[in-house]
């Protein structure tokens, strides 16, 4: 996983792709067919929302998007979490680094909502 800056629709497709790559390798269960396809059924929303926000019709809406965003990675990294407390995932290292990107990226939409209520509230 990359550790550079590099801007934040990049990132986020960059964490889809390797969730896409992990949940191919995943086992052919249910638990695992199930987990893995909602896990990228909300990641890529993420990626896929945030596009949608940087053409965002009125701060209002930029502000709902974004927020969509923070929806879909807080249920990436419960989802992460649930296959971490399963051993869904052999990899336990990329695992790691999946959540700790997952939570990297929380942090950055939680401060990018903050600073975007508080422009908006003049």
């Amino acid at each position: 996983m990359m550790k550079s800056k590099y801007d934040l629709e990049d990132r986020l497709i960059r964490f889809s792709v390797d969730i896409i790559v992990v949940c191919r390798e995943l086992e052919g269960d249910y638990a695992s067919q199930h987990l893995s396809k909602q896990l990228i059924r909300s990641v890529t929303s993420a990626a896929l929302n945030y596009g949608e926000a940087q053409s965002a019709e009125s701060p209002r809406d930029f502000l709902h998007k974004m927020k969509l965003c923070l929806k879909e990675l807080r249920e990436s990294l419960v989802n992460l979490k649930i296959q971490k407390g399963v051993n869904l995932i052999g990899d336990l290292d990329g695992l790691e680094n999946l959540l700790k990107e997952n939570n990297e990226l929380i942090a950055i939409f939680v401060s990018s909502i903050r600073t975007s209520q508080n422009k908006n509230k003049t």
